[in-house]
């Protein structure tokens, strides 16, 4: 379901247990890191956050007026890096990881529903944080969902 689709992100970096042996927390966040601002803003680096950052449905269709049953989501994973080749390796595990992940899963997996039809990914630039400090880079998955609307309910 296209509201859920963060959660195969999340899913699928879980998988790998190496990437999550590289973390100080040893899992990855979804939406934020869920500490009180202090907290969160010392946070141990490395860390991954995933965010489900909205979506839009396609066309409609001659099906329903209102609704497609296509939705386009927008999903960013947030990395942060002590070094640069640091973030580098990090980002891509993810990115394989995520790839990985979705070209293999069996459609009698619980989380089948929520993994993308197809996406586009891109990434963002790497930037120093000298606050944290650390370095960082989103990377961007632009994502083909089915929405599962009922179209049979009058």
């Amino acid at each position: 379901m296209s509201l859920l689709t963060d959660t195969a992100f999340v899913a699928a970096i879980r998988s790998n247990a190496g990437l999550l042996d590289m973390l100080p927390a040893h899992d990855v966040y979804n939406t934020a890191i869920a500490l009180p601002e202090q907290k969160a803003a010392n946070a141990p680096v490395p860390y991954i956050i995933v965010s489900f950052d909205g979506l839009q449905n396609e066309d409609d269709t001659k099906d329903n007026g209102y609704e497609c049953e296509t939705d386009k989501v927008h999903i960013s994973i947030v990395i942060a890096a002590n070094t640069r080749p640091q973030l580098g390796t990090i980002a891509t595990m993810v990115r394989n990881t995520v790839r990985g992940y979705f070209e293999n899963i069996e459609d009698t997996d619980e989380l089948f529903d929520e993994v993308p039809e197809d996406y586009t990914f891109s990434a963002g630039p790497v930037t120093y944080d000298d606050s944290k400090p650390c370095y960082w880079q989103v990377l961007n998955f632009q994502c083909d969902t089915k929405n599962v609307i009922d179209y049979e309910q009058d």
